[in-house]
């Protein structure tokens, strides 16, 4: 909109939830076959007492995330996977189905059950079938983790779940602890406080806390969000059993894509990520432990989901491979020597990018384009 039209600017609450409404959203939602998970796979993984394992990871097919429905967050995609008439005996077929595929999860330790939105919400997620995931993966002895927004997180609600499963874990997507980003990059419907009242009933009822953070969110730039982040380590690192920072990656039918098919928006680079794990493993291992040891306040998890792929965190595409793979490394060792001998002639360029980032005040950043004839690519614009 042009300033002075006389009309009221749009609110990013109101465009977030524009793309669900699309013909292409409409049609695909209802291609899916609501008895079929949107995909399972299992990683590496490790234990809460440090044991190595793996980990099965199954997204189910559900009507989605309740906030979504009304607004939803700028950055995320989820809704390209639901289906909004999900009934309770769909998701146990999903369930029947994930289970089927690796023989009761008998070869691995633990089980990520993600349902594009919060599974302890009633309005997403039956609750029998809410009973069904807890009381089977509690009976078959695997660690258990789910996601859920902070609302979801009551003692009524934690009392419930936990004398069914006394032992899983919830991941919260906090993405950044300022509220600030929360509310104008992120629009996430909630505040910190909301998150620390979470957390508090987390740990009086014995369930393990896993934080999300955002790198990089919409309307931020690649200097400024290594900086922020740093710092929202240091706040959440001690309330937290592990965090996880997730890398934005641009998802179809997102604000971000809209920003980014504008050229207002690059992904992050993979070496802000290796600068981010060397400036927070102090706060991570005090006295330069590793993953297990006695010093470690929390562990940090970084995968960079389409890592190296020019919608993921990437470089230059030469030294992708190397870094993702090194980054992949140091979220099960937590050893910061994961990253030693790797470089690459890019690296200068990136950190040029940081330092203009953090002198020039250009919200958006300067980033350019990674790939390709860099003299091309400024003729282009």
């Amino acid at each position: 909109m042009i300033p002075g039209e006389g009309e009221r600017p749009a609110r990013i609450h109101d465009l977030v939830k524009a793309p669900a409404n699309t013909p292409w959203a409409k049609e695909k939602q209802q291609s899916w076959d609501a008895r079929e998970l949107a995909t399972t796979y299992f990683t590496p993984e490790t234990l809460a007492d440090g044991t190595p394992t793996s980990a099965v990871t199954v997204i189910l097919r559900t009507k989605g995330c309740h906030w979504w429905w009304s607004s939803g967050c700028t950055f995320c995609g989820y809704f390209n996977d639901t289906r909004d008439d999900v009934t309770s005996e769909d998701l146990h077929a999903q369930w029947a189905q994930a289970k089927k595929k690796f023989s009761d999860f008998a070869d691995h330790g633990m089980v990520k059950v993600y349902t594009s939105g919060s599974l302890l919400e009633d309005r997403e997620i039956p609750v029998d079938f809410q009973k069904t995931v807890l009381q089977e993966c509690h009976e078959l002895g695997k660690e258990l983790i789910i996601e859920s927004r902070t609302e979801q997180l009551t003692k009524e609600k934690l009392a419930w779940a936990v004398a069914i499963n006394p032992k899983f874990s919830v991941a919260i997507g906090l993405e950044a602890y300022d509220d600030e980003v929360l509310r104008f990059h992120v629009n996430k419907g909630f505040s910190i406080a909301s998150w620390d009242r979470a957390v508090e009933n987390l740990v009086e009822f014995g369930v393990r806390v896993k934080t999300y953070l955002m790198f990089k969110p919409p309307f931020m730039s690649e200097g400024d969000s290594l900086h922020h982040t740093v710092k929202w380590i240091e706040d959440v690192a001690s309330r937290s059993d592990e965090i996880s920072v997730n890398p934005m990656n641009i998802q179809r039918g997102t604000m971000i894509d809209r920003l980014y098919r504008a050229g207002d928006y690059r992904p992050p680079w993979l070496w802000s990520l290796v600068e981010l794990i060397e400036r927070v493993n102090p706060v991570i291992h005090p006295n330069g432990g590793v993953n297990g040891d006695p010093d470690q306040i929390c562990r940090l998890i970084i995968h960079p989901t389409a890592g190296g792929k020019v919608r993921g965190a990437h470089n230059c595409g030469s030294c992708d491979g190397d870094i993702v793979a090194a980054i992949e490394r140091y979220s099960v060792s937590g050893d910061v020597k994961e990253f030693a001998g790797i470089d690459c002639a890019c690296r200068k360029i990136w950190q040029t990018e940081i330092e203009l980032d953090r002198s020039i005040p250009i919200p958006l950043g300067i980033g350019l384009r990674r790939r390709g004839d860099g003299v091309q690519n400024l003729r282009s614009l």
